[in-house]
């Protein structure tokens, strides 16, 4: 029953791909030739064997899970051990080690400290505006501060 159906498959596609030819359309005709060879190939091969030993397995495969208790206590097993594995790659990546990094960054943004005695400097106040700019654009870089160092040390 597969050799006919295999071989109808492939016949059909090669009509199709003749009447194409003599409508004008040489593209088409090609691909429906080609389209033609795939049955007949896959028969020749014996892949149409495998494709039905296979899907046999997965259906044999299918009806253990519904009703093998067994099954589902690996089906189980296998959904705990990824979502353990889940859960711990997203704390590793939110966990303390990252915020103890960001630390430091936030106390590099907050400037200099003020001066003792409560004196200011005329020029103090003047780069204060710059600082200002400055700060805020460090603020809007977030995490692309410690780039920003790198290029300002390399003058670019």
């Amino acid at each position: 029953m597969t050799t006919i159906v295999c071989m109808a498959l492939s016949a059909a596609a090669l009509v199709i791909a003749i009447l194409s030819a003599v409508g004008g359309r040489f593209r088409g005709a090609l691909r429906w030739a080609a389209l033609a060879m795939i049955p007949a190939g896959l028969y020749l091969t014996g892949l149409i064997t495998v494709f039905d030993r296979i899907g046999h397995t997965f259906g044999d495969w299918g009806a253990h899970l519904v009703f093998d208790p067994k099954v589902w206590t690996g089906v189980g097993m296998l959904g705990a051990g990824v979502l353990v594995l889940l859960l711990t790659t997203l704390v590793r990546g939110s966990g303390a080690s990252s915020g103890s990094a960001k630390q430091p960054r936030a106390a590099k943004a907050s400037g200099p400290a003020a001066p003792v005695g409560g004196s200011t400097l005329p020029a103090v106040t003047a780069k204060q505006p710059k600082q200002a700019k400055q700060q805020s654009a460090a603020d809007d870089l977030g995490d692309f501060s410690d780039v920003e160092e790198i290029l300002k040390r390399r003058g670019l």
